[in-house]
């Protein structure tokens, strides 16, 4: 821990030389961004303004089951995380959320996953994770590639696969967990769907197989579905996708899969990348839309690689992962504060998803090396003497012994030592339904792929007169086949 303090001071008293008028002399940083005026000038970590504490009040009413998340808008705060960057966008329903909902918090303590033979060095893929996340917010799993975001997704929401254990505890509604069926929803990172059917169709179908009752309630859910994903536009459009068939593009794509989700109404909704694939433009629509969303109470929780500032301000809550270690979890402007805090302020006209994953992403050691190398030729970059291994150590160090991770366990503690309502399964479909909806869907999308299936029969029919031939002209007897 000396070893760590006093390499953080040294990189500390480094910065803030190298950001002094009198010595531009390049000095320890991290990465390098040129200004307007200047051809290579270095950003120190010093650079950056001072963060100020949010207050985000959190309670548990103690007369009853529910949970009162109410938290700060984001977005006006955000014009102090870049000098030059765009306000986020208002939302919606209101800057504050305040929502009373029985039955969608969930919590996890001590949680670790192993899976054999996943890791070169160790088979430990998280490591003593702890969270919550509650009604009407968004939790966030960030960190960099196969830092365990994904396995611990899938593990709160009991979807490990064989070769993994869990060990640990995870309580929803301050119970050991237990989702029945329709409680929750999950949304992988690819999904598949069917691009002969409209939007309003494929999410009708998913409705006949998923939801028990009446059909006029199933299309009022549908129709709650297409609303709150902003579908309406698409609603008529073919899903497309094939190469031959134009359909929607990938943010659309995108929000059809998780409104499959929501035609069950779940309290909880799990999704794995849901900016996987799409531009600046996209990621933004999708998180206004899943903003929408939890103000309506659910509770989201999902992994996120990389943000723009405006997507970032939309996050309630953040859990930073690397290597299956967690260094951060809490609220979103306290993340920027305890980078700052173990010696890491974000710069300024930096985004703070860019920053973090710049910190404690060990890939960038090689550019690291890059760099080294280019200034003993050249002599004009700086050297880097810090490396991610030890900002890891450092942040992982800093957290533990942080106002966040007690407020953290004293959240865990009030999640977990009352038991709230329990989940209740919502029933599935019966078999003869299942049956009698898939038939119905694929007949509907054979009169619509007409061609394919009409060659297909074609070609039935010809190899079926291939084979035919090759045994024409046998006789009856055992001695027509030998000589045939």
């Amino acid at each position: 821990m000396e070893e760590i303090q006093s390499q953080s001071d040294h990189y500390r008293s480094s910065s803030s030389s190298a950001s002094s008028p009198a010595s531009r002399v390049p000095s320890s940083n991290f990465f390098y961004l040129r200004k307007p005026g200047s051809l290579r000038q270095p950003i120190s970590f010093e650079d950056s303004p001072d963060w100020e504490d949010t207050d985000i009040e959190v309670r548990v009413d103690e007369g009853g089951d529910s949970i009162n998340a109410a938290t700060t808008p984001a977005s006006p705060s955000l014009s102090k995380l870049n000098s030059g960057s765009l306000p986020s966008p208002p939302l919606p329903d209101g800057a504050v959320i305040t929502r009373k909902i029985a039955g969608a918090s969930i919590a996890w303590k001590d949680l670790t996953v192993t899976i054999k033979g996943k890791r070169k060095y160790s088979d430990k893929v998280v490591k003593s994770s702890n969270g919550y996340a509650l009604p009407g917010t968004m939790t966030v799993i960030m960190g960099p590639a196969k830092s365990g975001k994904s396995t611990l997704l899938r593990a709160l929401s009991g979807r490990l696969p064989d070769s993994a254990r869990m060990y640990g505890e995870v309580f929803v509604n301050g119970t050991k967990m237990c989702m029945p069926y329709g409680s929750y929803g999950f949304v992988d990172r690819e999904t598949t769907l069917i691009g002969t059917l409209t939007v309003r169709e494929f999410l009708y179908y998913s409705a006949l197989l998923q939801l028990p009752g009446f059909l006029c309630q199933k299309r009022s859910v549908v129709e709650d579905a297409i609303d709150s994903m902003s579908l309406g536009d698409y609603a008529n459009k073919l899903i497309g996708g094939h190469c031959y068939m134009k359909g929607l593009r990938s943010g659309e794509r995108r929000r059809v899969s998780i409104a499959r989700e929501l035609v069950m109404r779940p309290h909880i909704l799990f999704i794995d990348e849901p900016l996987y694939r799409l531009d600046s433009v996209s990621a933004l629509l999708m998180m206004v839309t899943l903003k929408k969303l939890a103000s309506t109470g659910c509770t989201l929780i999902f992994t996120i690689y990389q943000s723009s500032t405006e997507v970032f301000g939309l996050f309630d809550r953040i859990c930073l992962l690397s290597n299956g270690n967690t260094l951060f979890f809490g609220e979103t402007l306290a993340c920027l504060q305890h980078f700052s805090n173990a010696g890491f302020p974000c710069p300024i006209m930096q985004s703070p998803s860019d920053h973090f994953l710049r910190a404690i992403n060990t890939e960038f050691d090689r550019i690291i090396v890059m760099c080294k190398s280019w200034q003993d030729d050249h002599g004009d970059l700086s050297a880097v003497n810090m490396d991610t291994a030890v900002a890891i150590r450092t942040l992982e160090a800093t957290f533990k012994s942080s106002a966040d991770a007690v407020s953290l366990e004293t959240m865990i503690v009030k999640l977990t030592e009352k038991e709230g309502p329990s989940l209740k399964s919502k029933g599935m479909v019966g078999n003869l339904t299942r049956v009698a909806v898939l038939t119905w869907r694929s007949l509907l999308i054979m009169s619509r792929e007409w061609k394919y299936y009409w060659l297909r029969l074609i070609l039935y029919m010809l190899l079926a007169l291939c084979i035919g031939t090759v045994f024409s002209g046998l006789g009856n007897t055992l001695s027509s086949v030998v000589v045939s």
